[in-house]
């Protein structure tokens, strides 16, 4: 299996960033191919802008998912756009590693993003969930964050429950460009735990990537369910 890990945590002995040296080190030793992406590192630039095209279709008005989807037709995607797409598209698996920042990505991992699931390409017209440029691919959150576990339990916890916090992520993106999108890997109260508790996270990471083919998918909606103007099709109830 082709593996690529975004990374993104600007503190190279962060938890976060142990978190992605064992990812690396457990799948390559299972027998996987893995690239990495690390975002701070590459000093990635994380501002969408006409900048990301060689070639504009439209010079006097910017539509951005308009000119990705012109840009990648015709080869004109910024150059570091385009390596981190061909990476994607080469990867059978995505991994996202991150901190988790107000429960949401950090900003540089959020423009990486919004710059290569390119338009056209990843998505676009009918071409998302099921039906979605990125189909057959499966993708993950592993994120480390300062709350406890029982704070995210259900809606009933002082933070409520996980799934609405990351449905514009694991549904709205990731499950939306067609990758089937397995349950998410939380590292709970990293700063504020001990080395050795640390450890124990780690060993049980090590235990979810080892068991990657045996995790079901996150439910995502099929577009077989809906009618052309993506209205739910209803059941008839027999009579």
């Amino acid at each position: 299996m082709n593996i690529l890990i975004v990374h993104a945590h600007p503190e190279p002995q962060s938890f976060c960033t142990a978190m992605k040296d064992l990812a690396v080190a457990t799948l390559e030793g299972a027998g996987h191919q893995v690239q990495v992406s690390d975002l701070y590192a590459m000093n990635w630039n994380p501002v969408a802008s006409a900048a990301d095209f060689q070639v504009r279709g439209n010079p006097d008005y910017l539509t951005y998912a308009l000119e990705q989807r012109e840009a990648a037709k015709n080869g004109h995607l910024a150059p570091d756009i385009a390596a981190e797409l061909d990476k994607l598209l080469w990867a059978d698996l995505l991994i996202l590693n991150f901190p988790l920042f107000w429960c949401s990505v950090p900003a540089i991992l959020k423009g990486w993003i919004d710059r290569v699931l390119v338009s056209g390409t990843c998505y676009g017209g009918l071409r998302f969930y099921d039906r979605g440029g990125l189909a057959g691919k499966r993708a993950l959150l592993s994120f480390s964050l300062g709350g406890q576990s029982h704070m995210f339990a259900d809606e009933a916890a002082v933070h409520g429950d996980w799934e609405p916090m990351l449905r514009p992520l694991q549904r709205g993106t990731l499950a939306y460009v067609g990758m089937r999108v397995l349950p998410p890997f939380a590292a709970y109260h990293v700063p504020y735990i001990s080395a050795e508790a640390r450890g124990v996270i780690l060993d049980q990471y090590r235990d979810y990537l080892l068991g990657l083919e045996s995790l079901p998918p996150l439910p995502s909606p099929s577009l077989a369910d809906f009618d052309r103007g993506l209205n739910p099709l209803r059941q008839e109830v027999p009579a």
